[in-house]
């Protein structure tokens, strides 16, 4: 299937246009896109895909939030616990309302492109997928991860999280996140009760990371170890971010030791 590379991101631009792009989570979320789109060719080209799949990945990546630009619109926040599930919405958009076709005619793959923009935030994909199906979400979904960590950097985490500095800087990690991220999985959002918890929370996506590309682009542009390096009012949670460190750290060797062999 050919992509035709500078429809779709005309498409992407007129469809944003409707909003406020001088926002600066309107803006937040347009480079967000084309970051994720880079990164989704990237990780296609080191993982084995051909040319073709490294186009329709790249296309992913460019389609994967379009909901959050009416989520914003309509409910004034970005966090889908208090609004809409964003991926489910920006499938609707594009799918079943058919903007789809303003990105590509050729409608050979809606299936595969549906599928991986409904699921790239879901907790885990769907086990009804194919394994083609699965391999072009992962992807997606490595590339998402990848890029928050830099949102988390780049954008002040009060304002991500809609908090005060000072709620912030004093609380701890809860009990039930640090077990969580001790036993190696994302954290689920119903047990993040305090604004650090958020912060393991995101730091925490890495462990679901599944090509091995993405374990090494994470080291490579340092955004991760940044997350880490939070600190608190709190000695206690301090503390907390020194056991943080090291447990990623061993994670982060251990794989870097089965990816070579």
């Amino acid at each position: 299937m050919k992509i035709d590379r500078q429809r779709a991101l005309r498409a992407f631009q007129e469809y944003t246009c409707h909003y406020d792009v001088a926002d600066e989570k309107v803006k937040l979320k347009i480079d967000h896109t084309y970051r994720v789109c880079s990164l989704c060719q990237q990780i296609a080209e080191q993982s084995g895909f051909d040319q073709e799949e490294t186009e329709l990945a790249w296309l992913t990546g460019l389609l994967h939030d379009v909901g959050r630009f009416e989520q914003l619109r309509q409910y004034g926040t970005f966090i889908d616990a208090q609004s809409i599930d964003h991926a489910e919405f920006g499938a609707d958009i594009l799918f079943r309302e058919g903007k789809i076709r303003d990105y590509i005619e050729d409608a050979s793959e809606d299936e595969l492109l549906e599928k991986a923009v409904r699921c790239h935030s879901a907790y885990r994909v769907p086990v009804q997928y194919t394994a083609r199906e699965k391999r072009f979400a992962d992807l997606l979904r490595d590339a998402d991860k990848i890029d928050i960590l830099k949102v988390n950097i780049i954008v002040p985490i009060e304002e991500i999280y809609n908090v005060s500095t000072y709620d912030l800087m004093h609380c701890q990690v809860t009990e039930e996140v640090m077990q969580a991220f001790f036993e190696e999985h994302a954290v689920l959002r119903s047990l993040k009760k305090t604004p650090v918890d958020n912060v393991v929370g995101h730091i925490s996506l890495v462990y679901e990371l599944v090509y091995p590309i993405s374990c090494k682009l994470v080291c490579e542009q340092g955004y991760l170890d940044k997350l880490m390096n939070f600190q608190s009012e709190l000695p206690e949670t301090n503390a907390q971010f020194v056991k943080i460190r090291e447990k990623m750290a061993a994670y982060m060797q251990r794989r870097e030791g089965s990816s070579v062999l």
